[in-house]
């Protein structure tokens, strides 16, 4: 492919990389240049700066910017800082990164060019890019509506004057119509629309090349490292069409389309590669957060452009760069070469984590590894170098300290009261149930389980509609009149919310299905009378027959009514409270807190202190916890409910300890199916059984019935996040089966570790340690300051 020569680093891109103190770009391994920075915040202020200084340069330009969750605090930084363009705190920060602030960006004179969409869907539908386009671009930057060019499918001429609906009545779309003379009515006019989008791309593509071409692209990268939404395969010569795309993708799009059954029916319309690379003078930006995109963002960055690595495309082009937070790098070799050599002082651990990590790829034990290996691999050669052992002094340390680690996952743990904290309701069980199967074998601990949303996003309406149709079904039974007749369903009859849950896992037990829908559906009418105070009994059928007709009036994926979303909530509280009585847990010792920020907007909102830290705190007082476990993402794959949970845990912590500094207190990080611990990074390493799999699994499948179908999948895996999470279990302890060496583990004395099938990573932290991983909650709305 030919290779051209790439501008240097602009004014605003020279700050970011002095302040990094990395390079520009590593050549010959980097194939594009890369600006990094240490965090999701700042990477959205580096990306907003960005692009006004290409705006206050490029005065009526043609911009494409992107849609979802990753532009975050891309849109709120550029609103922040033409808000306060005048204010002089702002008006330093501009003069320090090489901006003019005498000259005020006009973005209404912006030619807008949208991305993608959808097909078919409505403007009009929340989820729709085009809404997204209007919301935060049109009316939320100012751009010029009339000067902008927007994909909405609604207003293409349609055969025989029918909307879309009509057309495509299940709004299925079969493209093969393109090359078949179909035989039915329905289908020729289906044939006829399918023609009239493609006429409509291609215009859209003639457009767009009458503006001359786009000038300021701004993108992120899919799990396949797609752009826009050009999947992996796609053509460097593709332009504006209508095409299908790949489960990596519908996964993705799942949570915006309400669940992947939706998104597998749905095509896109997109802007090809060439679309983006056709004006030679076009700044190209494709942005990543975390280490979740790293390996997506390594592949884009230093293997050679080709179908396969949609991203490629932008090698060729003068003025594309990649800009990246430092965990969605920790693949570039040469940077975290540079890192090592240039670093102040280099840690153990991080010495460790290049070592182990040669371990693995080379698949040789870590004391059979030699010194050719090392010097072969600059990274690890790099990191050696920086510590006060020699090689074999390493190798021998690293494998101590792993045993060290198998033993305390081993270790009997007593006297201790857990509060086990989780984001969503599925995270603990994910992420740690192999030690909590063995932790809740004693009376002597105390478990205390506290969810922080109401994880309502993760019901879809199909659902909750089966299941208040079986709780009508329910209330046709004598045993229902019985148990009213004895105030069963009385809101503070708490024997009689344990009891719902009694006759669910006896269903379970007695493999009936019918059992298990009485427990769900005494469960579901008692939240209906809480959350509808209004109703008795007798009226609560009619307020069910009309949350049936509400829900068959939403389009999937729409923004839910408070009262649907508590009722969704309480759903997945209900599912929870299921998995902790496998275990004797009573339903006193399973919170759930509902912190206010979780609202089931595309944006989540920050923590507050006496909305979402209060509460935590509160809970802390009540239980005086001395373990408090987390799902421990600390610098976010995106603007998502684990990151800013952990900051208001992290807070209430902070304050528990300052009244309590007497306290005994430590923290367990734990990580499930989002993200990963280098084994570096952990220390406790808890084996897996096939056991232990086969509870998870279970347990799973009988308590989470909103999930086992899999509505919101991970891009990893066609499947249940129980079994995603079995198969990174299992991952692990393979690479220590290559680190440690197969004997250590069929050999060994300890039956636990010779049953083990997969491995659990937990990082055990003292406070300050913890602190440094975690910003503080009044640091993390950095839009502010």
């Amino acid at each position: 492919m030919k290779k051209n020569t790439f501008t240097p680093p602009t004014a605003v891109e020279s700050y970011f990389l002095e302040r990094s103190g990395l390079d520009f770009r590593y050549e010959p391994d980097e194939k594009i240049p890369v600006v990094q920075v240490n965090n999701f915040p700042l990477l959205g202020q580096l990306t907003a700066l960005r692009f006004l200084e290409w705006v206050q340069n490029n005065p009526g330009g043609v911009v494409s910017l992107p849609t979802g969750k990753t532009p975050e605090y891309f849109i709120r930084y550029a609103e922040h800082y033409l808000k306060t363009w005048n204010d002089e705190q702002t008006r330093q920060l501009l003069h320090k990164v090489g901006i003019d602030s005498m000259k005020k960006p006009i973005l209404q004179d912006l030619q807008f060019v949208q991305i993608d969409e959808f097909f078919p869907i409505s403007p009009s539908q929340q989820n729709s890019f085009y809404d997204y386009v209007m919301k935060y671009y049109i009316k939320g930057f100012g751009i010029n509506a009339e000067r902008a060019q927007l994909i909405d499918a609604t207003k293409i001429p349609m055969p025989g004057c029918r909307s879309l609906a009509e057309i495509f009545p299940d709004l299925v779309v079969d493209l093969r119509l393109r090359f078949e003379q179909p035989k039915t009515t329905l289908g020729r006019l289906q044939k006829e629309a399918i023609e009239r989008v493609d006429e409509f791309c291609s215009e859209y593509e003639c457009r767009i090349r009458e503006k001359g071409g786009i000038g300021f692209f701004l993108g992120g990268i899919g799990p396949d490292g797609h752009i826009a939404f050009n999947v992996r395969g796609s053509d460097y010569f593709s332009t504006t069409r209508l095409t299908p795309t790949n489960f990596e993708t519908q996964a993705a799009a799942a949570s915006d389309l309400g669940g992947i059954d939706v998104a597998q029916k749905r095509l896109v319309i997109t802007i090809g590669l060439q679309t983006i690379t056709n004006n030679p003078k076009a700044t190209a930006i494709i942005f990543a957060a975390g280490e979740a995109k790293a390996k997506i963002v390594a592949s884009a960055i230093q293997e050679e452009g080709s179908n396969i690595r949609p991203a490629g495309v932008l090698h060729t082009l003068p003025n594309a760069r990649f800009y990246i937070t430092a965990g969605a790098a920790v693949f570039l070799d040469r940077r975290q070469e540079h890192e090592l050599i240039s670093a102040g002082s280099v840690s153990r651990n991080l010495i460790d984590q290049h070592l182990i990590t040669l371990s693995m790829r080379s698949r040789t034990p870590i004391l059979n590894l030699s010194n050719q290996q090392v010097e072969e691999k600059i990274v690890p050669k790099a990191a050696l170098k920086r510590g006060d052992e020699n090689l074999d002094q390493v190798k021998k340390r690293i494998h101590k300290e792993l045993i060290a680690k198998l033993n305390r996952g081993l270790d009997r743990i007593e006297d201790e009261v857990f509060l086990h904290t989780a984001p969503h309701h599925d995270d603990i069980m994910l992420g740690y149930l192999a030690h909590i199967v063995h932790l809740v074998r004693t009376p002597k601990n105390t478990h205390h389980f506290a969810y922080m949303t109401s994880g309502f996003n993760a019901v879809t309406n199909d659902f909750v509609k089966d299941q208040i149709q079986h709780a009508l079904g329910y209330m046709e039974t004598r045993q229902y009149d019985r148990l009213k007749d004895e105030g069963y369903f009385n809101a503070d009859n708490l024997m009689g919310a344990q009891r719902d849950i009694y006759t669910y896992l006896d269903g379970v037990a007695n493999h009936s299905a019918s059992h298990r829908y009485k427990g769900s559906s005494r469960r579901l009418i008692r939240n209906l009378l809480v959350l509808f105070p209004e109703c008795t009994l007798e009226d609560l059928p009619e307020k069910m027959h009309e949350l049936i007709l509400y829900l068959d009036s939403r389009y999937p994926g729409q923004k839910d009514e408070p009262l649907m979303q508590k009722l969704k909530g309480r759903i997945r509280e209900w599912e929870a409270d299921l998995v902790w009585a496998h275990y004797g847990t009573p339903i006193t010792n399973v919170h759930h807190l509902r912190l206010g920020f979780y609202k089931g907007d595309i944006f989540t909102e920050d923590p507050t202190m006496d909305r979402d830290v209060q509460p935590i705190l509160e809970y802390m007082e009540q239980i005086r916890p001395t373990v408090v476990t987390l799902a421990l993402d600390p610098e976010a794959s995106g603007p998502d409910t684990h990151y800013k949970v952990l900051q208001a845990v992290a807070e209430a912590i902070r304050l528990y300890k300052e009244k309590h500094p007497e306290a005994s207190l430590r923290v367990w990080g734990y990580r499930n199916v989002w993200f990963r611990f280098q084994p570096s990074d952990a220390n406790i390493f808890v084996p897996v059984s096939l056991n232990s799999m086969a509870i998870m699994r279970e347990t799973f499948r009988h308590c989470f019935q909103s999930q086992v179908a899999a509505p919101f999948p991970s891009h990893e895996y066609r499947g249940p996040f129980s079994e995603l999470a079995q198969a990174i279990q299992v991952q692990q302890h393979q690479d220590m089966k290559q680190v440690m060496g197969r004997d250590f583990w069929y050999e060994n004395e300890h039956p636990r570790i010779r049953a083990a099938k997969g491995l659990v990573y937990i990082k055990e932290m003292e406070l300050e340690e913890f602190y440094t991983r975690a910003r503080e909650l009044q640091k993390v709305t950095e839009t502010q300051g």
